[in-house]
């Protein structure tokens, strides 16, 4: 069971809301769902409720409560306290600072949906930018769906004029094991995940904090941007939503005659030599040369 409460929400996400919950007061939603279908509800309302207000309860079956709690642009913030799920009160010092941030981004030049619209319309004259400096990204998983599967590592450089200046990498603790072939393909164990996994909420902070809004280089997008977006959808943390460029897509505008666009036969075709594949920072650092390498094709055909 969950209830979802909206407020200055757009009347299209309303509708679309009807298709799996009741409305039975203005605003107010209540229904019976699959997580799946849970996570991809919350996810519809991060994307759509840009000003809006939204929070949602609902029943887990684990810990004393069986609750949780998800907020979005809201000044009440869920915690979790030994265990137990309540919700923290808004202190006056704390949207004070909140407050203070979105002022400094206003009087910084740009709000962050000025920035994402100025972005977005410079990607439709570039769609692969030369970039100086960014970010490359890397996820993995314990399969592929974002909503079923769980994330299992995360990683992360920081480039600026073709040298790294910073790097952030760590292991994800999970509720479930891990499959054996996803061991076998990326060396990472059950073992390894208990000894030095943080908990995905801690890992998901401390990975945006470093990204910050540096634009994301990363290898087939859509599958990272899914897993990041559904896990910061969970925890009620703003959707990782930064500008991108995929090299998959790039590399198929620009390189011919390669029987598939993974990214070990990129490397292979390119001659780049990148050992330990499949772990964040090592894909990672093999995507930033094939991103060098194809911005190099690029230049050759102008």
């Amino acid at each position: 069971m969950i209830v979802l409460t909206l407020t200055d929400c757009p009347p299209a996400l309303r509708g679309e809301l009807t298709r799996w919950l009741l409305e039975v007061n203005t605003g107010v939603y209540v229904g019976k769902v699959s997580a799946r279908v849970r996570d991809h509800i919350w996810h519809r309302v991060q994307e759509q409720a840009v000003k809006g207000r939204a929070t949602m309860v609902f029943s887990t079956g684990k810990g004393e409560q069986r609750l949780d709690f998800r907020t979005h642009n809201a000044d009440w913030e869920p915690i979790d306290f030994d265990g137990l799920k309540l919700m923290l009160r808004p202190s006056s010092s704390r949207l004070a600072k909140r407050y203070e941030k979105s002022a400094d981004q206003l009087h910084s030049g740009y709000s962050k949906a000025s920035k994402f619209l100025k972005a977005r319309q410079m990607s439709r004259r570039d769609p692969f930018p030369a970039w100086n400096d960014y970010v490359v990204i890397d996820v993995e998983t314990t399969g592929l769906s974002p909503y079923q599967d769980e994330i299992l590592e995360i990683g992360a450089i920081k480039v600026r004029n073709h040298e790294v200046i910073g790097q952030y990498q760590t292991l994800i603790k999970i509720n479930g094991k891990i499959p054996q072939d996803v061991a076998k393909l990326t060396g990472i164990t059950d073992e390894m995940l208990e000894q030095q996994g943080k908990p995905l909420k801690e890992a998901l902070t401390e990975f945006m904090e470093f990204v910050q809004d540096l634009p994301v280089i990363v290898h087939n997008s859509d599958f990272d941007y899914a897993f990041l977006r559904a896990a910061c959808g969970r925890f009620g943390l703003p959707l990782f939503s930064n500008r991108r460029l995929d090299t998959l897509a790039m590399a198929r505008r620009f390189v011919d005659h390669v029987a598939n666009f993974r990214l070990e036969t990129l490397l292979e075709h390119f001659g780049i030599e990148v050992t330990g594949l499949h772990r964040s920072l090592n894909d990672c650092f093999a995507a930033m040369q094939l991103y060098m390498k194809l911005n190099e094709i690029r230049q050759n055909e102008k």
